[in-house]
């Protein structure tokens, strides 16, 4: 597993450039994945975060959490999203991060196995947005890796 933010901070940067934009740092990595964000580049009409940067930015955590768990396995895999909700419990007015905690053990190896064996798998992950220590938001996504040699 990768376990250098500022290396993951990095790739995120070049690879998906809206976190450049965002200002997206990396606050931890294991267990759970943290992504911080602050207030002013995610700022709507009304002072307060931009409910597209809050799901952006859990998106952008759950996804991390799948690449840097990735990273240790012999294959290149590619990520995606393929559905996700979020509930926007009350309105952002602080800095923001959203915290991706790992799915049980028997989810994760489940979804390994699958992947191992067919070249593509899909995992449901939670995230919750947190301003000052207060849940703001709620996002579950579904995520499908796919081997990026694999025709299927």
């Amino acid at each position: 597993m990768i376990s250098d933010c500022k290396t993951v901070e990095q790739y995120l940067r070049e690879h998906i450039p809206i976190s450049a934009a965002m200002a997206v740092t990396v606050s931890a990595l294991h267990p759970s994945v943290v992504l911080s964000v602050p207030l002013q580049p995610n700022i709507n009409h009304r002072q307060t975060g931009f409910g597209g940067s809050i799901s952006t930015l859990a998106i952008l955590a759950a996804w991390t959490f799948v690449h840097t768990q990735l990273q240790p396995l012999s294959k290149p895999y590619r990520i995606v999203i393929q559905d996700n909700s979020v509930k926007y419990l009350q309105p952002v007015t602080s800095d923001f991060e959203a915290r991706c905690s790992p799915p049980s053990a028997e989810t994760w190896q489940r979804f390994l196995k699958i992947l191992q064996r067919k070249g593509k798998s899909r995992i449901k992950l939670a995230v919750e947005v947190y301003a000052e220590e207060q849940l703001v938001g709620t996002f579950l996504g579904n995520y499908v890796a796919l081997d990026i040699h694999s025709t299927s």
